[in-house]
C-alpha cells in the first residue's frame, strides 16, 4: 500500500481543484492511503471525500496574526508532532508557495513539486527533492492532476476530471444535511431531512453572488432581473451569505423578489447539502461555484474581472459547466437564462 501526502492549504477554489487528484491516484494505486494537509477554514472539503483518510488542518491565517501568542506555537509544535508520525512514499505540493514548502519539509518521504520556472514562489521548489516543470498555460485542476502524475509515475490524464463528492461523500462523514420546502407563494424555508427521505427534488436555483473582492461581483440589478425571470417558470433563487457584506446584498437581492430566500449562515459542509440539492447553481467567480460543480450540479460561472481559461470552473464527467465573460466582460441577463436554457436541456 502506497503512503500519499497531498498538501493543497487553500484557497477554497484551490482546495476544490486538488479533489480529482484523490481519484487519479486510486486509478494508479487502488490501496493507496492518502492524507491531506488543509487549512482550518477548508478541512471539510477534503473530508468529503470518501477516500481521503487522513485531514490533517493548519492555520496559517490565523498563526500569522497572533506570532506572539503561546497557544499559537502550541499548535504549530502538536502539527509537526501529528505529521511526523507517518512515513511516506510521496508528499506532493500542488500549492506550490513557501508556506505549503514548509509543511511538506516536516514530513517523512520523498517530497515532490513544481519546478523554480512553474510556480508561484519559485523558493519553495528548493524544498522539494524532485521538481516537474508544467506549463502555467493550463487550468489549475490540469497542473494538479500533471503533479501527481508525474510524481507517481502513471501518464497525466486526459480525461475529465472526477471530483469524488457525491451525495455519498457528504453522508459518509457524517456532515448535517439540508433540504428546501417550496411554499405555495415561492416562499422557501430550511428543513432537516435525513437519508431515508423521499423528497423529490426541489425546484431552486442556488445562487452564489459572494466573491473575494468587488470586481468580480455581478450587478445586484442583475440577479434580481435574473430572479424575476426564474420567478416566470416558477423557479426559487437561493441566496446564500458569508460575510456581513454578502449579507447584505443577499437581502438586498431579495427584497425585490417574491420567489427568493437567504439562507442562515452556514458551514462549508452545510452548505454542500445545500448546493447538492439544487437544480442549477449560477456564481460569480468564487470558490463555490467550483464546489457546485464538484458536487455534479450543473453550473454557470460569471466571470467579470478574470480569466475563466485557467481558473474557471471546470465540470466533472457527470455533469456540465458554463463560463460566461472574462476580464473587462460583464455577461448580461440574457446570456446566463439562455445558458441555464442550454443546462437544463443537457441534464
Amino acid at each position: 500500500m502506497k503512503r500519499i501526502l497531498l498538501v493543497k492549504t487553500s484557497s477554497l477554489g484551490d482546495v476544490i481543484h486538488n479533489l480529482p487528484v484523490v481519484n487519479d491516484i486510486l486509478q494508479y494505486a487502488p490501496e493507496a492511503h492518502i492524507d491531506w494537509v488543509v487549512e482550518e477554514s477548508f478541512v471539510e472539503i477534503p473530508s468529503l471525500h470518501p477516500h481521503v483518510n487522513n485531514v490533517f488542518n493548519v492555520a496559517f491565517r490565523r498563526w500569522r496574526k497572533n506570532l506572539f501568542s503561546q497557544q499559537t506555537w502550541a499548535e504549530i509544535t502538536a502539527f509537526k508532532k501529528v505529521i511526523r508520525q507517518n512515513q511516506y512514499d510521496a508528499i506532493i505540493d500542488t500549492q506550490g508557495l513557501l508556506k505549503s514548502a514548509l509543511i511538506v519539509q516536516q514530513a517523512k518521504g520523498v517530497k515532490h513539486g513544481y519546478d523554480k520556472n512553474s510556480i508561484r514562489e519559485p523558493l519553495a521548489s528548493y524544498f522539494y527533492d524532485k521538481k516537474y516543470a508544467i506549463s502555467y498555460n493550463q487550468h489549475a485542476v490540469v497542473r494538479n492532476r500533471t503533479l501527481a502524475a508525474l510524481s507517481l509515475g502513471y501518464a497525466p490524464p486526459t480525461n475529465a476530471p472526477d471530483y469524488g463528492i457525491e451525495k455519498h461523500g457528504i453522508e459518509k462523514h457524517g456532515i448535517e444535511k439540508y433540504g428546501i420546502s417550496i411554499q405555495s407563494n415561492f416562499s422557501v424555508s430550511l428543513m432537516d431531512i435525513d437519508s431515508q427521505s423521499n423528497i423529490n427534488k426541489p425546484s431552486y436555483i442556488i445562487a452564489l453572488h459572494g466573491t473575494s473582492r468587488d470586481s468580480k461581483l455581478w450587478p445586484v440589478a442583475n440577479w434580481v432581473a435574473l430572479g424575476k425571470a426564474l420567478a416566470e417558470k416558477k423557479l426559487n433563487l437561493v441566496l446564500p451569505w458569508a460575510s456581513d457584506a454578502e449579507y447584505v446584498r443577499a437581502n438586498e437581492i431579495a427584497s425585490h423578489l417574491t420567489n427568493a430566500n437567504v439562507l442562515p449562515k452556514l458551514s462549508i459542509g452545510k452548505l454542500a447539502g445545500i448546493i447538492s440539492r439544487a437544480q442549477a447553481a449560477i456564481g460569480v467567480d468564487t470558490g463555490l461555484s467550483h464546489l457546485a460543480a464538484a458536487l455534479n450540479i450543473p453550473t454557470i460561472a460569471i466571470y467579470t474581472d478574470t480569466n475563466p481559461a485557467l481558473t474557471g470552473v471546470l465540470a466533472g464527467a457527470q455533469t456540465n459547466a458554463i463560463n460566461l465573460g472574462g476580464i473587462a466582460q460583464t455577461p448580461s441577463v440574457d446570456e446566463v437564462l439562455r445558458a441555464l436554457s442550454q443546462e437544463k436541456a443537457a441534464s
